[in-house]
């Protein structure tokens, strides 16, 4: 089970990465249709929707691998039951909050692709397939939070320590 969740979120991870490809063919192509103009319809739209899978779509990956900001002022001053306590509270509130954007993410996209509903833009494109990326990429958040409050619970958990986050500098 855990070689399949790693591979969920590398594969999520992936995915980001080729979103992000995409952001950049889409501005140079921007860019290159302004200095010979002529005009790509879209490209300003489709660099948005990219982007925001990117975003979407790595959050899980980051989220395993200790790269979120957390605030650890309290939590790093504190031991024993007291900690692992805030661990499980901060897990839960983060388990319910993914869930909640989950949800609606995926009940968004499936209401744009019952109504039909399309971009405003000159590209008019089916408003549903890049909120299948939100809605997929909350989705694996949401799982990784399930997976790391499953092994908070069993002790599994690994904790990242302050000097760590500090390498990433």
């Amino acid at each position: 089970m855990r070689r399949l969740l790693d591979a969920l979120y590398d594969g999520a991870a992936w995915l980001a990465a080729l979103a992000m490809v995409g952001l950049l063919v889409m501005v140079l192509l921007s860019i290159t249709s302004r200095q010979l103009q002529f005009h790509v319809p879209g490209t300003d739209a489709y660099a948005g929707y990219l982007m925001a899978a990117a975003g979407f779509l790595a959050l899980a990956h980051t989220f395993k691998r200790g790269e979120h900001i957390r605030v650890t002022l309290v939590l790093a001053r504190l031991r024993g039951g007291l900690r692992r306590g805030l661990e499980l509270w901060s897990l839960v509130a983060g388990t319910a909050l993914a869930g909640l954007a989950a949800y609606y993410s995926v009940r968004l996209s499936w209401q744009s692709h019952s109504f039909h509903d399309i971009s405003t833009g000159n590209d008019a494109t089916p408003l549903w397939i890049p909120q299948i990326a939100m809605a997929l990429g909350n989705l694996i958040l949401l799982i990784a939070l399930i997976d790391e409050l499953v092994l908070e619970l069993r002790g599994q958990r690994v904790h990242t320590s302050p000097e760590e986050a500090l390498r990433n500098e």
